[in-house]
């Protein structure tokens, strides 16, 4: 007789192949596990702040360009002053809202729209 796997086993094991799970739409993951965003699948304003980093500004706010401190480890592990962030414009917002891109030294770059809960790597 075959055994089946508990649902909390199956969900873990899914998990880690990268499947979906039931009430969870499938994303692609980058080699270290991070979800993927092809650029043009980003709002306008993240391709425009895009553009800004490309050229190096000008920025709206005063705290683009600072260094992002990884503090929420959410990214791979790199040393104090790799990352730098930058705000993506929400309309509608009264403050720099929750919209960032994040910039590694390598040239890769990383959204979040939840204050950095959560990240995709960008594809261009």
């Amino acid at each position: 007789m075959k055994r089946r796997l508990a649902p909390f086993w199956m969900l873990l094991l899914m998990a880690l192949l990268g499947l979906p799970t039931a009430g969870h739409s499938f994303d692609d993951r980058s080699a270290g596990g991070i979800a993927t965003i092809p650029v043009g699948q980003l709002p306008q304003q993240a391709r425009e702040t895009l553009h800004l980093i490309r050229v190096g500004g000008p920025f709206p706010y005063a705290k683009d360009g600072v260094v992002f401190g990884n503090y929420e480890r959410l990214l791979p592990r790199k040393a104090r002053g790799y990352y730098h962030e930058y705000t993506v414009l929400t309309p509608g917002a009264h403050d720099r809202g929750a919209r960032r891109i994040i910039a590694g030294r390598a040239g890769e770059r990383y959204y979040t729209d939840d204050h950095y809960r959560t990240f995709r790597r960008i594809l261009e």
